[in-house]
């Protein structure tokens, strides 16, 4: 059964590509969420504010995109971003609560 993932494709003010992810990212969703990723060209914001729970597949898909990534996160998420080292690898905004 897959799970609930929402990803709504857009930009932001600055004109740079912005994907905003929804719901809970595992291992019966991780394709739909990289090749949304991999569809788009260049620097990419991955924003993972609305994410709930994200597994070890939702963290080897982000890691195989951390060098044109750029996370967008809530201190919810801050552990399993520090842990795994993600966050050294790539900009993450919004894991302090600011």
């Amino acid at each position: 059964m897959t799970t609930h993932l929402t990803l709504t494709p857009g930009r932001r003010p600055d004109g740079r590509a912005l994907l905003t992810v929804a719901g809970e990212i595992d291992m019966s969703n991780t394709d739909t969420l990289d090749t949304a990723i991999a569809a788009t060209e260049g620097p990419l914001v991955i924003d993972l504010t609305a994410v709930e729970y994200l597994d070890s597949a939702g963290l080897s898909v982000l890691f195989r995109h951390a060098d044109r990534v750029e996370l967008v996160a809530t201190p919810l998420l801050a552990p399993v971003l520090e842990i795994s080292g993600l966050a050294g690898l790539t900009t993450v905004h919004g894991l302090d609560g600011t």
